[in-house]
């Protein structure tokens, strides 16, 4: 028997049936990843919906001990691949997640301390360093090379690697910012000793294939962030380090030349610009841009040739500590930042997706970070495919690497 528009009873079952099943295929989803507080209880599941933005997070660090990611302006990214740290009891390890499998692989069983987040993804290398010597893991083998050892007289840190795979950059300072460091462990009491200090630091190469250690330049004054940019093999970034409103902070320099050109020159009382990164294709340094410091924010972009440059604003609750950009420079990611960062943000604690829309960024919030103890930055990355922004955080008791999917769920 039919109704007026032709459907049986036995069809009309049918469409009932396939609507409850979807209903229940529906509830059963929502019960794998549950719609619940960023935070709320220690430990979180592996996957959650956060309550406040409806997007999906996932644990990427699955395992025990505290577990970090890179620092924001360090690739940590091979093939699909993504290299992070990882402190179990047994020291400070680098592992890597599978981004497909979630699949997770030591790489290094280094007992002494360790530092260097570089990843080689021609090569498929990482390369890091304990104590005086420099080493390369191979992602796929896990053998391991020594690649140089630091003279007594000149105790480096690498910290970057060019495009091309051959050059390794970092910064050598001098004994008297080490025994800073060792009297005053905390940034808050060593930053400005060091910076009032003026003690000799120099930029140097060492050649990954035979060795070589070439001094590039020496100053008086603290220099960090060395950063290779991803694509020009010759082009060197480094900063004056110190407090933002006193030095102008960002430089590159012609290691075939040693060149050193300023990139952004301070022209008002108390500006600041810092945090600065290369985009991906290399031809401008992105940064974090204050006119004055506290007052008005913007993400600045500087060409690296010809100097022109631009600036995206965003309100006081959406500046954050660190930024990042996607592959296709479409989309930006900021971390956010509590009420005693530079800005004094009432509500900023949010990991951001921001939208150019013209002079100004559009937000988005990604994750409720309000049980995020912000002495940890969560430095944030775009995976390869720009679906994802991979953070690392505290918020369930202990470090754990994250990544949030742009898409709502």
């Amino acid at each position: 028997m039919s109704d007026l528009y032709g459907i049986s009873n036995k069809q009309r079952g049918r469409s009932f049936l396939a609507g409850l099943s979807f209903c229940l295929f529906v509830q059963v989803a929502a019960q794998a990843q549950p719609l619940m507080e960023t935070g709320s209880q220690k430990p979180m599941p592996q996957e959650w919906i956060d309550q406040d933005t409806h997007h999906k997070v996932i644990c990427l660090s699955r395992k025990e001990g505290n577990n970090l990611s890179f620092y924001f302006h360090n690739n940590p990214f091979i093939g699909d691949k993504m290299v992070f740290y990882s402190t179990d009891g047994k020291g400070k390890k680098l592992w890597t997640v599978d981004w497909k499998t979630l699949q997770l692989q030591q790489l290094t069983d280094q007992l002494s301390p360790m530092n260097g987040e570089i990843v080689a993804p021609l090569s498929k290398r990482v390369f890091y360093q304990v104590k005086d010597s420099v080493f390369a893991t191979d992602l796929d083998t896990r053998t391991t090379k020594l690649i140089f050892v630091f003279p007594a007289d000149f105790r480096g840190s690498v910290s970057s690697l060019n495009a091309d795979e051959t050059l390794l950059a970092g910064v050598q300072s001098g004994d008297e910012e080490k025994e800073i460091l060792k009297k005053y462990p905390e940034k808050r009491d060593f930053f400005n000793r060091i910076f009032e200090a003026h003690i000799p630091h120099t930029l140097f190469m060492i050649d990954v294939w035979n060795g070589e250690l070439k001094k590039i330049r020496t100053e008086g004054t603290w220099i960090g962030h060395v950063q290779f940019s991803p694509t020009d093999p010759a082009l060197l970034m480094f900063c004056h380090e110190g407090p933002w409103h006193l030095v102008d902070r960002i430089w590159t320099i012609d290691i075939r030349t040693n060149e050193a050109k300023l990139m952004h020159q301070r022209t008002v009382t108390n500006e600041i610009a810092g945090h600065e990164f290369f985009s991906p294709d290399g031809k401008s340094i992105f940064f974090d841009w204050q006119i004055p410091k506290g007052q008005t924010f913007y993400l600045g972009n500087v060409d690296v040739r010809t100097g022109k440059e631009m600036k995206y604003a965003m309100t006081r609750d959406e500046w954050s500590i660190h930024f990042t950009v996607s592959p296709d420079r479409s989309l930006f990611a900021g971390d956010g930042g509590d009420s005693g960062q530079v800005a004094k943000a009432k509500n900023g604690r949010w990991i951001y997706l921001f939208t150019p829309a013209g002079d100004h960024f559009e937000s988005e919030k990604l994750v409720n970070m309000k049980g995020q103890f912000y002495k940890l930055e969560p430095n944030v990355h775009f995976s390869p495919d720009a679906k994802w922004v991979i953070f690392r955080a505290n918020f369930e008791g202990k470090e754990e690497v994250y990544a949030v999917e742009l898409k709502k769920s």
